[in-house]
């Protein structure tokens, strides 16, 4: 199994439409259940600090092999999700490893 971990730290903006974005963005990430059969587990969590200098979102997902994760990265559900982050997101970082 693959577990990829991908940490997303948004663009500055006032609190109030922070906390919206990370709402559509958590929404739109655990959408993808269901919709990608390769996609065996998901789970997002936001940061308990808003105004965190850390990053502000954690995405965890679970693959059986990385060919299967590179087929999640292409799906058309996948690339939607991405085309909003590439708006919001400053920086991302990830790590992929067998467990």
């Amino acid at each position: 199994m693959i577990n990829h971990v991908v940490l997303f730290k948004l663009k500055a903006c006032p609190a109030k439409e922070k906390v919206l974005i990370i709402e559509k963005f958590k929404s739109m990430l655990l959408g993808l259940k269901g919709k990608i059969d390769v996609l065996k587990h998901i789970e997002v969590g936001e940061n308990y600090e808003l105004e965190a200098k850390s990053f502000d979102l954690a995405l965890i997902t679970h693959f059986e092999s990385i060919e299967d994760l590179n087929s999640y990265a292409v799906h058309p559900e996948h690339v939607k999700v991405t085309d909003f982050a590439r708006e919001v997101v400053e920086a991302r970082a990830a790590v992929d490893f067998n467990f």
